[in-house]
């Protein structure tokens, strides 16, 4: 995700009162455990920002550390973006990224670690090679850069006790991978000798330095939107790219031609076609239609589904209803991108505050409150009887 483009009832998770009317809040004790095959995740790359910007978290009206309340209410995985070397801002780069994976490793929770292998957003509609690489003109010498910086970052994390337990090597690569800005994008095919020599690298350097550490991370690609995934990943495997554990997609209404049939049809399929398991590794959906700044909002009305309006309850639902979906159709996993990006009066290229408010788990309407979609982990879903094991 980035912003370039871009059921069960709530009775059954307790947050109705004796009215009807929907709390803004929940009770974690109140849940039913989740499964312990199953990932349950939250991209946090914007927390430590959004604290050093002043925002306050909370739950019951009292200040809480974002990390931990995941893990509280049945979270296991936290999913973090690594830039290169981004000049233009001081996150998400080695060193936040190494702050924020302490602080899932001491809430108790797995990392699945994020490349994007580009000094800025990378995403299905763009791919840019980090500055640092854009004199290397062959695609041997980028396939080592590749290699050598995802061994040496995984190097120095299993050093510090901070290996992910997973490693997406690339964002959303439904375009080539390190592309370049003077590419004619409009009319170019993926060069998949080129390409897949740079998946290639990546996946051996993983591969290289789970075993020089004795951790064995696991990998996963990652494509936006389900249509996309099986044409890619046919071409893909036909160039070779088949070591991989997971296959990642990222479903957003919005940008996605597929209702939440078409997505459930597709993990059914990738699921049977493929020697890996399927997360919904990111997926986002607005609980208001209301802003906290002068930032727009990314998820406005239009990416609203009829049977799930922009309330808090509707958030839940969504997701109530797609972790349903995703579980009957063979996937292993829901990770919920950035559910803690909240308004604060820092600024970014885009504007002040935040362009999720209006979709992350925290109403800002009182004061960045823990809204009822935290529920949707424990909620009593049907399983299968033998689950494949995602870990």
């Amino acid at each position: 995700m980035t912003f370039s483009r871009r059921g069960a009832l709530a009775a059954g998770l307790g947050l109705l009162t004796s009215s009807g009317l929907v709390r803004t809040g929940f009770t974690a004790s109140a849940q039913q455990p989740n499964h312990p095959d199953f990932y349950f995740g939250a991209d946090l790359s914007y927390v430590n920002e959004m604290e050093d910007c002043g925002a306050v978290y909370r739950q019951g009206g009292k200040r809480t550390d974002p990390y931990q309340l995941f893990a509280d209410t049945g979270h296991n995985l936290v999913r973090l973006r690594l830039w290169n070397n981004p000049d233009w801002t001081t996150y998400s780069n080695f060193n936040d990224v190494r702050r924020s994976m302490g602080r899932a490793k001491a809430s108790g929770q797995n990392v699945l670690l994020d490349f994007h292998y580009s000094d800025d957003w990378a995403d299905g509609d763009k791919q840019w090679i980090p500055k640092a690489w854009e004199n290397i003109s062959t695609t041997e010498g980028l396939a080592t850069a590749v290699y050598q910086f995802t061994l040496d970052t995984l190097t120095k994390l299993a050093g510090e006790g901070l290996m992910p337990h997973m490693v997406q090597v690339g964002n959303e690569t439904n375009k080539e991978m390190m592309g370049r800005k003077d590419w004619k994008w409009e009319t170019r095919s993926t060069d998949w000798v080129r390409n897949a020599a740079l998946f290639k690298a990546g996946i051996k350097a993983v591969r290289d330095a789970g075993k020089a550490t004795g951790t064995h991370p696991k990998i996963m690609l990652h494509i936006a939107q389900p249509e996309n995934a099986e044409p890619w990943f046919a071409r893909a495997a036909e160039a070779g790219v088949t070591d991989f554990d997971y296959i990642g997609l990222s479903y957003y209404r919005k940008w996605s031609t597929q209702s939440l049939d078409g997505l459930n049809a597709a993990i059914k399929r990738l699921t049977a076609s493929y020697n890996a398991k399927v997360i919904v590794v990111e997926t986002s959906y607005p609980w208001t239609n209301d802003g906290a700044d002068e930032a727009a909002n990314l998820l406005g009305p239009d990416t609203l589904i009829k049977e799930y309006p922009a309330t808090p309850d509707g958030q839940l639902r969504y997701l109530v209803d797609l972790t349903q979906g995703v579980i009957s159709h063979g996937g292993v996993g829901v990770v919920y991108w950035e559910p803690a990006w909240v308004s604060t009066s820092c600024k970014s290229r885009w504007g002040t505050g935040s362009h999720w408010e209006n979709a992350t788990f925290f109403d800002f309407k009182r004061g960045n409150e823990a809204l009822p979609a935290f529920g949707y982990v424990r909620h009593p879903y049907v399983w299968p009887k033998k689950l494949w094991s995602a870990f």
